[in-house]
Order: structure tokens, then C-alpha cells, then sequence
């Protein structure tokens, strides 16, 4: 991959949450949950530029709005054929590499963008995708995937499943050589750990983890992990939350 490539991250935002819907712009620690995964990503180094994709119907204005109020880039695209909204985003945004982040992760830690987007860029053979949940041993909500613009594309004419189209990625990885895939993973095993937010038991866990670090939004991954040791019963608010399969409907 080119030194010279384009990186864009773009942040899947959306109100129609079947679990808890409006999620995105719920209240955390005095701002709205999307304001905290667009800020935590834009630190990212090695990003070009970040934008929010949401859907194009009216009940995803408010994403819009938002984004509008903050200066955030905003594309807006189909509402069920998310992978069609990441296409339209890319092409906008001129990216030869994609960045996919999800705006129900507000514990996101710049510091793991790079490192996965990193070992994107240096592959040898060159990688088409890399993601850190494949094998996952870095807790849900730390989900960072990377991709080739040319594989989306190659993924947007050939996935046909709406599963595929929605959850934007499994053509990359559910069938073994179909793409070039590179798996990025943490030094030892945190994936038993839920940090992404689907349900008010997901919700209340993120807000309790914000609200030990007053007035220190930027907090990353590693500090989270040292207040759970300190406070194990943390944990426990959302142990019980499942977490959905790729094949089923978002929410």
C-alpha cells in the first residue's frame, strides 16, 4: 500500500436501534455518545479524515443535525445496505483506505486505530482487510476494521446476503482466501469484555466508566482496563448482555 494513500475512517451512525433506539446520540457524560467515538477517533495519527455515515430518511436527521452543529463530515446513504453507504462515503471522500468504526463504541481508543491501520499499511504480502476481531482478544467495542478501497468496491458488486450488506464486512472474512486478511491481536485475552453499547445495561456500564474520569474524555483502553481490576463489579453491569452474531439484524 501506497505511503501516499488516503485514510479514511468513516463512523456507521444511525437512530433506529432495535434494542435501544437513539443510542448514538444518548447522553454521556454531558455529551452525545456519537460526539465522544467521533472525537476519540479523529486522534487518531495516521487517519486523513473522519466522517459519519447515517441514513438517508428522516428519522436519521438528528445524526445529521448533529454533525452539521460540530463540523463533522457527513454522508448520508441507504438506510438498510450500510455497505452501499460505506461505498458512497469512499467515493466522496476519495479514500484508497477505508476505516470502519461504529458509533455505539464510545470507549474507542485512538492509539488501536493506529496500530491496526498501521499493520494495514505495512503488509507484505499487501492485506485487502485487517480487523482486531477476528480472533478477538480486544474487549467488544474496540472493533477496528480496515480495508482496501478496492476490495470494498470488489465487496460491493460480488455480496449479495443482506446480512452482508448490512453489517458491511463478512464478505471480507467468512469464507477463508475469498480476500487477503490480516488479523491484529491484543497481547493477551480480553475478549470475554463488553464495552460496546446495545442495551441500557451496555449504557449504564459506559456511563459509570466515564464518570470516574471527570473531565478527562480521552481516556484510553488500558485505563479502562486498570479501574475494572480495581473494580471488578463494573464488569459484572453488562456480563449478561449477549452479543448478536454477524448473520443476525442489527440493533
Amino acid at each position: 500500500m501506497s505511503a501516499k494513500a488516503k485514510v479514511v475512517a468513516i463512523i456507521q451512525a444511525r437512530m433506529a436501534s432495535k434494542r435501544l433506539p437513539g443510542k448514538v446520540l444518548l447522553d454521556v457524560a454531558g455529551e452525545p455518545m456519537l460526539v465522544h467515538v467521533v472525537e476519540r477517533t479523529r486522534r487518531a495519527r495516521l487517519l486523513d479524515e473522519v466522517v459519519v455515515a447515517t441514513g438517508e430518511g428522516s428519522g436519521d436527521d438528528p445524526v445529521a443535525q448533529l454533525c452539521q452543529e460540530r463540523g463533522y463530515a457527513c454522508v448520508r446513504g441507504s438506510e438498510d445496505d450500510v455497505l452501499a453507504r460505506y461505498l458512497k462515503a469512499a467515493r466522496q471522500h476519495l479514500a484508497d483506505v477505508v476505516v470502519r468504526i461504529t458509533a455505539d463504541c464510545p470507549l474507542m481508543d485512538p492509539q488501536v486505530i493506529d496500530q491496526v491501520v498501521e499493520a494495514f499499511l505495512g503488509a507484505e504480502p499487501p492485506a485487502d482487510y485487517a480487523s482486531n476481531r477476528i480472533l478477538r482478544r480486544y474487549p467488544v467495542g474496540l472493533d477496528v476494521e480496515v480495508m482496501s478501497r478496492a476490495a470494498l468496491e470488489r465487496a460491493g458488486k460480488e455480496a449479495h446476503e443482506p446480512y452482508q450488506r448490512e453489517h458491511v464486512t463478512p464478505y471480507f472474512y467468512e469464507q477463508p482466501g475469498r480476500f487477503a486478511v490480516l488479523s491484529i491481536e491484543a497481547p493477551e485475552d480480553y475478549g470475554s469484555l463488553r464495552w460496546t453499547v446495545d442495551t441500557e445495561a451496555d449504557l449504564r456500564f459506559v456511563r459509570e466508566v466515564y464518570a470516574r474520569f471527570p473531565g478527562r474524555p480521552h481516556f484510553g483502553w488500558r485505563q479502562v482496563l486498570d479501574l475494572l481490576r480495581a473494580e471488578p463489579h463494573l464488569a459484572a453491569i453488562n456480563a449478561h448482555v449477549r452479543q448478536k452474531h454477524f448473520r443476525e439484524a442489527e440493533g
